[in-house]
């Protein structure tokens, strides 16, 4: 016996279900009322269309009406609208849209798949307003997208920073529009962390996009042109885009006594039944269970609604069936950047009072010597105890959607945190790492479960120093250049062993680096030696984040005064200043390198280059667009441009201060003037890279460096193949006792005859860190000053022959004179 089946509303949930409905079952007569003209279409892509991306219209529509009706014999009426249910009388009651026509339409089962609304808040002066829009569906993106067609618009404002508000703000400033993204929240994109969404600020920034934070709107004047802000101040605009949150569209279940659950949600069991075992309901317009935690909540995402339609029809038809809830993962483009999450997030985990750890890391998109390597930040969230993975959260401009997916299928099947280390994921240099970041997530989160590092969080670190603990960079020196933890001491890793009775043992101890790895070493090595210790998670980058975004002013506001709106730049470059030179760049090729390599690369390339030249350099790490933004103010040089585009960061570089800028010219001088002494005596393979890492780091920030290099440290001067010269007896043993040339250098701890040097080196190959040899000679390129002890070569027997081209020879009085001109004097 056949049965009616009415599915009111389209789009995912509701074309879902009636085409696995009939799939499965060739007699019913099944009907979708829709209230719109359009029953299926792709309403994740309506900001692409608005932005041009997506460069025809009809690309929208999945099925049409009559396709549907062609395909699968179902009766599909559009413009129709269901305004109630008689579940006494099993019947419907419809409106026609065009018409105003009313009729009543008999059922046996029900589906409701209304959907949600825009919310639009009651802020005075909003329903005068003609210029603002909403956006939900077919007919609200035609009228965006001819206003924006048909009016000179200059400025757009998007009122909330979700993923809707966020995707429109993009395609806006694609199009050419200045744009301000308002939103009360401290941050954008509240289902992620605050430190996770600041690299996505800053990236937004980079693109001309002003960010409001903690800001709302009071009122609305001039028909929508002018916006009062909670903050006193006042902005004039083109076009505002509300984009604040969704809520059900329960009308019709309100109205028939169906049960509601959070924010009005109509309540379904894991069937997907409502209090009405003849009505089911699919999609945002139900309430369901958060699959990790299990609480009630609402999922507005287009998987839960295409596979809760699906569901439905089996249980219809008899088949067994049951929705067990949602992780949420969800994923957004912000022009080159990508973020993704699954799971529960930190501040939900706080809210629920559950026991948790957190982990950041720093892993390349893939193999760092293959092209297009680039950053992500990845955070992961589990129990300590148990390892139940209860969340994740990643942020980069390539790899972040995969690594994303695995861990929400390992969610899903009930995979341990330090599991993770266990799946063999698909691994090529294009693609990952042989260690892929998920798989780092793992071991870093077994070392916690095991018991073999405490974490530091980013959010304790003040609090941490402010209490009178002490922390250890053990990072070089010459990463300390770009930014460090305040009050923090400096010992590099590779001395921490020799320094320890500089660490006291009646302070708390926490150690740092840049991601966190090198702190995860130091912190074992510590805590063998009797010391309880920390680990900055995720190192300084992760810290830094929060930092760098909290210097954002009033209100959080960045960008141009709020009255004032200028014709917008391009949407792909943030210009500085106008171009003074006619002559084309230089071009410099960065991508790949990690930090500070780029800036080395800059500062080698500027020191070749005529005043008034340019050079254009690309680099994938996007915090390299604030780094040059450093490198430059303190080097004396003219960043012209920084343009973020297809995964990269462009920066246009103008060697020399602008004339009219007199105190960068004098800061610059002034850094110049400021120069750095090194005294190496140390052989070493392990501290002669350090040496040089620093040497190099200071002399890319504009300081003359001098190397003086005595005893033992001349070995790294040496020639492999030197020509024979004359020596004594004595001399000649000298020589054939020590190492000769850069190859032959031990490491100051586990040498293991020669095997831990050459690890080493295999190592920095593989993190594509530049070799001693090369380090060597980028040092002599940036014009570091190296420098021979005459008197310790003469007491080793060392000739000036034997050592390579490009020495300088001195004794203690040139040495003297270096430094007396030098802020800094090292001794390694």
């Amino acid at each position: 016996m056949s049965r009616t089946i009415v599915i009111i509303g389209g789009v995912a949930g509701g074309a879902s279900a009636a085409a696995r409905l009939r799939r499965l079952n060739e007699e019913d007569n099944i009907m979708i009322i829709e209230r719109g003209e359009h029953v299926s279409f792709a309403n994740c892509g309506l900001p692409y269309y608005i932005g041009e991306t997506i460069d025809s219209r009809d690309k929208l529509f999945l099925q049409t009406p009559a396709g549907i009706r062609a395909r699968f014999n179902i009766d599909v009426r559009i413009f129709t609208e269901a305004t109630e249910i008689d579940r006494e009388r099993k019947q419907i009651h419809c409106r026609s849209v065009t018409t105003g026509e009313t009729w009543q339409i008999p059922y046996d089962i029900v589906i409701l798949s209304p959907g949600a609304k825009p919310i639009v808040p009651p802020i005075p002066g909003i329903s005068e307003a003609d210029n603002l829009f909403t956006l939900r569906n077919i007919p609200d993106t035609d009228r965006i997208k001819d206003y924006v067609d048909t009016n000179s618009l200059r400025h757009a404002t998007v009122i909330g920073a979700g993923f809707i508000g966020l995707e429109m703000a993009e395609n806006l400033r694609e199009r050419g529009l200045a744009v301000t993204v308002i939103d009360r929240g401290q941050q954008i994109l509240n289902p992620l962390d605050l430190e996770m969404v600041r690299p996505l600020e800053a990236h937004m920034r980079l693109h001309g996009v002003e960010l409001r934070l903690n800001e709302g709107v009071e009122a609305i004047e001039e028909q929508g042109r002018l916006l009062r802000l909670s903050s006193g101040d006042q902005l004039k605009t083109d076009i505002v885009i509300m984009a604040i949150g969704v809520s059900p569209e329960n009308d019709l279940a309100r109205s028939c006594g169906l049960e509601l659950g959070i924010r009005g949600a109509v309540k379904v069991n894991a069937s997907l039944q409502t209090s009405d075992p003849a009505i089911y309901a699919v999609g945002d317009v139900i309430e369901v269970k958060d699959r990790v935690q299990g609480f009630d909540t609402m999922v507005s995402l287009a998987w839960g609604a295409n596979r809760q339609g699906r569901l439905a029809a089996d249980h219809i038809n008899g088949r067994e069936a049951s929705y067990t809830g949602a992780l949420g993962t969800a994923i957004i483009k912000i022009f080159d950047m990508t973020a993704a999450l699954t799971g529960n997030n930190e501040k939900t985990l706080k809210s629920l009072g559950v026991s948790y750890e957190a982990v950041h890391i720093h892993p390349n998109s893939h193999a760092g010597y293959y092209p297009g390597a680039a950053p992500i930040a990845l955070k992961l969230l589990f129990n300590p105890q148990t390892g139940d993975i209860y969340g994740a959260q990643a942020v980069g401009s390539a790899g972040v959607d995969k690594r994303i997916d695995v861990i929400a299928t390992a969610i899903r099947s009930k995979l341990k945190a330090d599991e993770l280390a266990d799946l063999e994921l698909a691994y090529a240099p294009p693609y990952s790492s042989a260690k892929d970041p998920v798989n780092m997530a793992g071991y870093v989160a077994s070392n916690l479960m095991e018991g073999l590092v405490r974490n530091l969080q980013w959010h304790e670190v003040d609090e941490f120093t402010r209490g009178g603990g002490l922390i250890i960079d053990v990072r070089d020196e010459a990463e300390r250049l770009a930014g460090f933890i305040p009050g923090s001491i400096n010992i590099p890793l590779s001395e921490l062993r020799d320094r320890l009775a500089e660490i006291p043992r009646d302070q708390e101890i926490a150690v740092s680096c840049q991601v966190g790895l090198r702190g995860y070493i130091a912190a074992r090595m510590l805590s063998q030696y009797g010391y309880p210790v920390r680990n900055v998670d995720g190192g300084y980058k992760t810290y830094a984040a929060i930092a760098a975004g909290n210097n954002t002013g009033d209100c959080g506001k960045t960008g141009a005064p709020a009255l004032k709106v200028e014709n917008p730049a391009p949407a792909r470059i943030v210009h500085i200043q106008e171009q003074l030179s006619s002559k084309p760049p230089l071009l410099l090729d960065a991508c790949g390198l990690q930090c500070p390599g780029p800036i080395l690369k800059v500062y080698e390339t500027i020191s070749s280059m005529e005043e008034g030249q340019r050079v254009e350099i690309a680099a994938t790490d996007f915090g390299f667009a604030a780094d040059i933004r450093q490198w430059c103010s303190k080097t004396g040089n003219t960043l012209e441009s920084v343009d973020v585009s297809g995964g990269k960061v462009k920066a246009l570089v103008r060697k020399g201060q602008d004339p009219a800028d007199s105190t960068g010219v004098q800061a610059a001088q002034a850094a110049v003037q400021e120069g750095t002494t090194m005294v190496v005596f140390s052989g070493d393979l392990d501290k002669s890279i350090a040496s040089f890492i620093i040497a190099i780091g200071a002399a890319s920030m504009g300081k003359q460096v001098t190397m003086f290099f005595t005893f033992w440290g001349l070995n790294v001067l040496r020639r492999a193949e030197s020509p024979q010269v004359k020596k004594s007896g004595l001399e000649t043993m000298f020589g054939l006792m020590m190492p000769k040339g850069t190859r032959r250098l031990p490491l100051s701890r586990m040498n293991m005859g020669g095997l831990g040097a050459k690890m080493i080196r295999y190592t920095m190959r593989r993190k594509n860190v530049d070799s001693l040899e090369q380090l060597i000679q980028a040092a002599m390129n940036a014009g570091v000053k190296l420098m021979a002890c005459t008197m310790s070569m003469d007491i080793m027997g060392i000739k000036q022959e034997e050592l390579i081209e490009g020495v300088d020879f001195g004794g203690v009085a040139s040495y003297l004179g270096a430094a007396e001109d030098s802020g800094v004097n090292l001794f390694i």
